[in-house]
């Protein structure tokens, strides 16, 4: 059997209607990354909570509470805690040697935004070799413009599901990856 880790990507304050760049659908992506994370600990899965900074910047702030990880995925005591400055959850972070310490083939992908960091870390942790598996509705966005067209976040987390899963992993519902059998 296969060493697994869940990747909790950016579930930060920032992100909730209370913070400064609220995405939708993030307290049904958050209840089910939470559900997720639980069902992962539970079957001895690393459970790695990945969170964005910004120094400098107008949002991550590293200190501020919009950087912190919300209460509703908060890590516990003994689970790693990696900090990023990039989109890819790889990139200048010790999370590579921190998977490949624990044996790690398999690595579900849970967070935000869906267009940006779940996107990128998903494709990173492919292009490393790791099976992937991204969990489309422990996932949250917003609507994005584009030369004067603005595009429903619902579309952009469609699109970008779609393309995770025509080429660099599984993309399946939170009830289906609790109910699945093990492999």
């Amino acid at each position: 059997m296969s060493k697994r880790a869940i990747l909790v990507v950016d579930l930060q304050n920032e992100y909730w209607p209370s913070g400064n760049f609220a995405l939708q659908g993030i307290e049904t992506a958050a209840a089910n990354a939470a559900r997720v994370m639980a069902h992962g600990r539970a079957m001895g899965d690393l459970v790695v909570s990945i969170r964005h900074e910004m120094p400098g910047g107008p949002i991550f702030v590293p200190g501020t509470d919009g950087a912190r990880i919300h209460d509703t995925v908060l890590p516990q005591a003994d689970e790693p805690l990696i900090t990023k400055n990039f989109p890819n959850s790889f990139r200048n972070t010790g999370l590579k040697d921190l998977l490949d310490g624990h044996g790690v083939a398999e690595v579900i992908v849970i967070g935000a935004m869906s267009h940006m960091c779940v996107d990128a870390t998903t494709r990173a942790a492919n292009d490393f070799g790791y099976k992937t598996v991204t969990i489309h509705d422990a996932c949250a966005t917003r609507d994005l413009e584009f030369a004067d067209v603005t595009t429903p976040a619902a579309q952009v987390h469609a699109a970008l599901m779609a393309a995770l899963a025509f080429g660099y992993g599984e993309v399946i519902s939170t009830d289906a990856f609790l109910h699945r059998p093990r492999h």
